[in-house]
């Protein structure tokens, strides 16, 4: 999985599937493209991840997080609820900000 982390007024953290970068879904009116300038950052493990997602849910952060794996890690964290997750081509998609 990748994980960039960008710094503006506050951090957003950007976490997805490695094979989903630079792919685009649509379904009806919902679309998602997952561009490399946005989510290409350095790949981390499970454990590595857990511990981003906890040192920076304290904080005033927004999370982009696309693919099963990822967002299975968000469910495992407690950051992401199953119904705060949407699909768009059946790629699981949770957007959360603190």
């Amino acid at each position: 999985m990748l994980v960039k982390i960008h710094s503006s007024y506050r951090r957003i953290v950007a976490i997805c599937d490695n094979e989903l970068l630079g792919k685009k879904f649509e379904e009806g009116k919902k679309a998602i493209e997952i561009k490399e300038s946005f989510f290409k950052g350095e790949e981390k493990t499970e454990k590595e991840i857990l511990q981003i997602i906890e040192e920076h849910s304290g904080d005033d952060a927004t999370f982009n997080i696309v693919g099963k794996d990822s967002v299975n890690i968000a469910l495992k964290s407690g950051l992401v609820q199953p119904e705060g997750i949407i699909r768009i081509q059946d790629v699981p998609i949770a957007l959360v900000l603190l």
